[in-house]
């Protein structure tokens, strides 16, 4: 489980650089920011099932934080407001997202 946690810390700070972007982001709307705060929520649940260390609850967690960043990137892409580098930082942790879940 140590490298999903140190995965997932990598992870936490893509989303934080993701998060920031969103704030500076005057044209993003506001539906962009909801979905965003969403997966700030699940990746702060999922971190806690690593604490836990229970196998199925972290993989279910991961699905979970997949599902919100799928979302993200998604709600990103159809945001016309949203700079560049607020699409490109939220797709970056949505990649980060999808290639834990794809290796566990």
């Amino acid at each position: 489980m140590t490298d999903v946690a140190e995965r997932m810390t990598k992870i936490e700070r893509s989303v934080a650089q993701a998060v920031e972007a969103l704030r500076t982001d005057a044209g993003a709307s506001p539906v962009l920011a909801a979905v965003v705060g969403e997966l700030e929520k699940k990746l702060g649940k999922a971190s806690e099932a690593i604490s836990g260390g229970d196998a199925a609850a972290i993989r279910e967690a991961v699905v979970e934080v997949e599902q919100a960043a799928d979302s993200a990137k998604v709600a990103a892409e159809v945001d016309s407001g949203a700079t560049d580098e607020t699409r490109a930082a939220i797709t970056a942790a949505h990649d980060r997202i999808c290639l834990l879940k794809s290796e566990m």
